[in-house]
């Protein structure tokens, strides 16, 4: 099939890539003109692993291609794919300004009858509104018939979700439009759920606030355990063996972030409140992960005292490891507390500084060591569990920093390994934390 892609961004590349690797020809479209001339030159706007190779190989052979001229892109095309950002409002809604222009240069550009998929993440009712858009400007002669299709693709896994994912959802109340996106995913032999579109949108939402809550609700118990003397990783595997509960999003650190988790739980909350349906669970939630993310310096506030001009060692900046994104990540809401502490910040990142730079300036100082990172460092804060980090010497800590104290966000190393050296180790479970001191040992 002859498929269009709009949007370059994280979902838009990887469905590109993805469906001209199953052999259809697929054009990419982004009114990033700047991102389109890097694209066609070979390079991509992001860093995900194993896309930069299934973008060079399908360029290579013709089946992927990129443009920024509307026409080209939707004029011909059997499938359009919608998959621009909806990035939230300062009201916590989704901003559907991109979702608007897509859908009128759709209406303006087709030239035969089209499939338009909806990727992106939008509110319940976003694709009746998509539809009478194109319905009110496309030709009279042609049919659009709009589908929702949302994207369940994770950041740092986002190839092998497309391909080996736990299930495809398809929204429509057309017959023909569904066993057309069917046949589409037919190769990848994953479980299709087809539903009517209003609850397809759901779905997303539904998916990512749940994880959330799970994500808030260990970080909750951990204080519990805190209180009583429990251990949070022993409860969380204790209580991940039950088949209902499951073992994943039980991992107690500083909380969730990401261009998902935070804006749709937020934009859920704000669909039930317009609704006159307050969301407690969901407002309690948002309300945990917030405080989780300002947990490592308090924590070491409690342990050095003031942190006015000590030198912090911030390892990580991605929201999780194997992307270049920092929307919402909890080391962006660490630098912020530093800095307003009067500490001095270095951060090191294998592939996030630049979206960082964007964000945070020069406010702080980057590294792509992380020895560099900690040298004179009073103190390290690890909030981001890269490879990198999580597999260094543990002696770099003690021959690097001034005097070895680390703060681990996301429990990276075993207790049993960190006794080996003498650092002064503060693991944070949610709001449990195990200090290891050196001067008893």
């Amino acid at each position: 099939m002859k498929i269009t892609v709009a949007g370059a961004g994280y979902v838009g590349l990887v469905t590109s890539a993805c469906l001209a690797e199953l052999g259809h020809q697929v054009t990419c479209i982004d009114i990033q003109k700047e991102k389109i001339d890097m694209l066609q030159k070979g390079r991509s706007p992001i860093y995900e692993p194993g896309l930069d190779s299934l973008l060079e190989k399908n360029q290579r052979n013709g089946q992927l291609n990129f443009t920024a001229n509307p026409h080209h892109a939707y004029s011909k095309a059997d499938i359009i794919f919608i998959a621009v950002g909806t990035p939230a409002t300062h009201d916590g809604l989704a901003d559907l300004k991109y979702i608007h222009v897509v859908a009128h240069s759709i209406a303006h550009c087709i030239e035969k009858d089209v499939i338009v998929c909806t990727k992106s993440t939008v509110p319940v009712g976003t694709n009746d509104l998509i539809q009478e858009i194109i319905d009110s400007r496309k030709p009279p002669n042609l049919k659009a018939e709009v589908v929702a299709n949302p994207e369940f693709l994770r950041e740092g896994s986002a190839i092998i979700d497309f391909f080996q994912g736990d299930r495809i959802v398809i929204g429509t109340n057309n017959s023909e439009a569904a066993l057309i996106m069917e046949q589409l995913y037919l190769p990848l032999n994953i479980p299709i759920i087809r539903t009517d579109i209003r609850s397809a949108e759901m779905i997303k939402y539904a998916s990512n606030a749940f994880l959330a809550t799970k994500i808030s609700f260990i970080n909750e118990l951990a204080n519990i355990c805190e209180k009583v003397g429990a251990d949070i990783q022993e409860v969380a595997n204790g209580i991940g063996h039950d088949k209902r509960i499951g073992p994943h999003f039980l991992n107690a650190g500083i909380g969730y972030g990401g261009s998902c988790f935070p804006k749709d739980t937020k934009a859920l909350v704000q669909l039930a409140g317009n609704m006159k349906h307050p969301s407690e669970l969901l407002e309690a939630v948002i309300k945990v992960n917030n405080r989780q993310q300002t947990l490592p310096v308090l924590k070491a506030k409690e342990t050095i005292g003031s942190l006015k001009d000590k030198k912090v060692a911030l390892l990580g900046l991605a929201f999780k490891p194997d992307t270049d994104d920092v929307r919402e990540s909890g080391s962006l809401t660490i630098v912020k507390e530093l800095l307003k502490e009067g500490a001095v910040v270095r951060a090191y990142d294998p592939f996030a500084i630049p979206n960082a730079q964007r964000i945070l300036g020069n406010t702080i100082e980057y590294a792509y060591d992380i020895r560099f990172a900690l040298q004179d460092a009073d103190l390290a804060i690890i909030a981001t569990e890269w490879d990198q980090i999580k597999h260094i010497s543990l002696k770099v800590y003690g021959t690097h920093m001034k005097d070895p104290i680390v703060i681990d966000g996301r429990n990276c190393y075993p207790l049993e390994e960190i006794q080996k050296y003498p650092i002064t180790y503060i693991s944070v479970e949610g709001l449990t934390f195990i200090m290891l001191d050196r001067m008893k040992r």
